[in-house]
């Protein structure tokens, strides 16, 4: 079964300093058929200033994920971290007992793109912990790149450096140019859930083709394999492994 989740289906709130669409209830966006897919809870999608940004705030018992599409995000934490990333790198904070952070766009001249993921973790009150994984842009065109996967797990398939985090999800980037094709199995009992960061790609289940824009998702359940071919334009996407 696949279920589309349109962009502008989506919650949306702007204000001077950020344009925010939530692919899930998040702060004044409340839709009880949207609450977050199997252990993902939030997807939001940000666009936020140069030099504005999130004060510190407290978090615990989320695994949280920052992924970057245009411009740098300056991160600072109770641990001690004072990190500025930019594209292709995966940034993980396992929030457990308890953390305090502050995340502002790293550029004082132009605005950033940022997509903010939040996983509910399967055991609570681990010890925080920061994680900041970059990676060569060549790594996710024309496959799926490896960005974040359960601790302690053996992943054959993943060659690269990965992120490690305390709920069995897997999570992709991938880049696919025009009439580049991909295909990903998933296991019995998996679920699967495709965001677009960029471009137009299509999706293929059992009986159903469907084409994603920008924003789109797509949620999968009892579905054995799932395709995607890049659209005029290529596509950004990625793609949850959950279970």
């Amino acid at each position: 079964m696949i279920t589309i989740r349109r962009s502008e289906e989506r919650g949306h709130a702007k204000q001077d300093w950020i344009e925010s669409y939530y692919t899930f209830s998040f702060a004044s966006y409340y839709d009880p058929a949207h609450m977050g897919f199997r252990s993902l809870r939030v997807l939001n999608d940000d666009r936020i200033a140069a030099g504005r940004g999130f004060g510190a705030h407290a978090h615990r018992d989320m695994e949280i994920l920052t992924y970057v599409l245009d411009g740098s995000l300056t991160h600072r934490d109770s641990m001690g971290q004072i990190q500025t990333f930019g594209e292709n790198t995966i940034q993980v904070m396992s929030a457990g007992t308890g953390v305090i952070h502050s995340e502002f766009n790293g550029s004082e001249r132009e605005a950033g793109h940022f997509l903010q993921i939040w996983i509910e973790p399967a055991v609570a009150d681990v010890e925080p912990s920061y994680q900041q994984i970059a990676f060569d842009p060549g790594e996710k065109r024309g496959r799926f790149r490896l960005l974040a996967a359960p601790t302690g797990s053996n992943h054959t398939g993943a060659a690269a450096i990965h992120a490690s985090i305390h709920q069995d999800a897997f999570i992709y980037a991938a880049e696919l140019g025009p009439g580049e094709n991909l295909r990903q199995t998933l296991a019995p009992g998996r679920h699967a859930w495709v965001q677009v960061a960029r471009g137009n790609v299509a999706i293929h289940g059992e009986a159903n083709r469907e084409l994603l824009k920008e924003g789109d998702a797509a949620a999968f359940s009892e579905e054995r394999e799932v395709s995607f071919t890049g659209e005029p334009g290529g596509s950004e996407f990625l793609f949850f492994d959950l279970a």
